[in-house]
């Protein structure tokens, strides 16, 4: 299995369900909506972080794209800032699934209360149709607040605002972040 990561903390519970279920599974870093780029690396470090606890494979692809979400080019492309995030990252994560010779694929956006569960099912199964290659759901909510433990018992980083630009400025968190980008 391929499994698409968003950050550190968020997989810590999936990736510890697939290892309990003996699922054989690489992971994969493609999160070109985080913003800035401070925040874009500090969490692909503490992805590499949980990656080397578990002993898998992190697959790295693409870029912090800040200049195309800053310009709001794929508002038109997108009915929501949400959408366009699963879309994305799903759609790569299907096709290098395939590409890969992966049978499945999943991610750790399933984990997150704060995520919309069913619009990120559904953008799965469509790419999973696109691509030929299966989509594994697990409703990993269960162990959200336990994943979070694992994250603070290993020091990962664990931010305070989903990734865009967009949550980043509606975080109450917004100032103390950008301070500690300096």
């Amino acid at each position: 299995m391929l499994l698409h990561a968003c950050c550190g903390p968020c997989s810590m519970y999936p990736q510890q369900v697939l290892k309990d279920q003996g699922i054989d599974y690489d992971m994969l870093w493609f999160n070109p909506n985080i913003h800035p780029e401070f925040e874009f690396n500090r969490r692909l470090e503490n992805l590499r972080l949980a990656a080397s606890h578990y002993d898998v494979t992190l697959h790295e692809e693409g870029i912090c794209m800040e200049d195309y979400w800053l310009s709001k080019e794929y508002l038109s492309e997108f009915s929501s800032r949400c959408l366009m995030c699963y879309d994305i990252r799903m759609d790569m994560t299907a096709k290098l699934a395939k590409e890969k010779g992966f049978d499945y694929f999943s991610t750790t956006l399933l984990v997150s209360p704060y995520q919309q569960h069913d619009v990120i099912i559904k953008t799965c199964e469509d790419k999973a149709r696109k691509y030929g290659v299966k989509f594994y759901y697990h409703d990993f909510r269960e162990g959200f607040r336990k994943g979070q433990q694992m994250a603070r018992d290993i020091g990962l980083y664990r931010q305070k605002y989903c990734g865009c630009i967009f949550s980043l400025d509606e975080s109450e968190f917004k100032e103390k972040i950008l301070k500690g980008m300096n």
